[in-house]
């Protein structure tokens, strides 16, 4: 009913339909600002006191509908604004390798250097601690994918495996194992977890592996992560990226 009441309003103001007797009881409209465009509001006036009173609460209103949108939307900003900085922070530190030989494309901190060292395709090293590395093997295997040798876990397994059969190994812990898509539809597992051993102690260990060409590319990333100087969140999320990158070369 109301609606109906609402649109006959609408219709009388627009085509100037008036009535031509007055009453002391005759109604005015009054648009009330906001987003739906069907909202209005009937008001009888017995006196011009109401009226202004009326369009005071309203203009009250729409203030502060305008302060909390303005509140929101900067708070978005802002939230976006820093994850672009943050993102621009990590351009910065981060530059890409290709291997176009062997077929591999990684991101690397701009801050280690390449290295040569026996079986490794290519490794870099943090300047500051050597032991910190981002190491890649190649290997031909018969595999045709990933998928093939064993789900993420399995994989996970036999990396742990190859860890603790290490002397030097006194524990290995897996933290994740995951798979992602790379180019053209990669199969890419991603594998993190933490070994102990008398050789640099406790370390965080970020892990990648996929399948193309009939060879078998694995990515080593190991950073320092002891009680006494845990590994930083910046510089994880730098590992992290790295870790991401990794994939066969287009």
């Amino acid at each position: 009913m109301a609606l109906k009441i609402c649109f006959t309003l609408l219709h009388n103001t627009l085509f100037h339909h008036h009535p031509q007797h007055s009453s002391s009881s005759s109604r005015t409209f009054f648009p009330i600002p906001s987003f739906n465009s069907s909202t209005c509001i009937l008001h009888h006036e017995p006196h011009n006191n109401d009226v202004v009173h009326l369009a005071t609460v309203f203009t009250k209103r729409k203030l502060n509908l305008t302060l909390l949108l303005t509140t929101f939307l900067w708070s978005n900003l802002s939230n976006t604004s820093g994850a672009l900085l943050m993102a621009q922070e990590l351009d910065l530190e981060l530059q890409r390798y290709t291997d176009s030989k062997e077929g591999f494309t990684l991101l690397v901190p701009s801050s280690w250097s390449k290295v040569d060292k026996a079986g490794a395709t290519a490794l870099f090293q943090d300047a500051s601690m050597g032991s910190n590395n981002i190491g890649v093997v190649v290997n031909p295997v018969r595999l045709a994918s990933l998928g093939d040798f064993g789900s993420p876990e399995f994989v996970a397994d036999k990396l742990l495996q190859a860890e603790r059969r290490k002397e030097s190994t006194k524990e290995a812990e897996l933290v994740a194992a995951s798979e992602r898509s790379g180019d053209g539809g990669l199969q890419i597992y991603e594998f993190e977890y933490t070994i102990d051993s008398t050789r640099g102690g406790k370390k965080r260990i970020f892990s990648a592996a996929f399948v193309t060409s009939k060879k078998l590319y694995l990515l080593n990333i190991a950073h320092s992560d002891k009680p006494e100087s845990p590994l930083e969140p910046h510089k994880r999320m730098i590992l992290e990226q790295v870790l991401h990158s990794f994939d066969a070369a287009a």
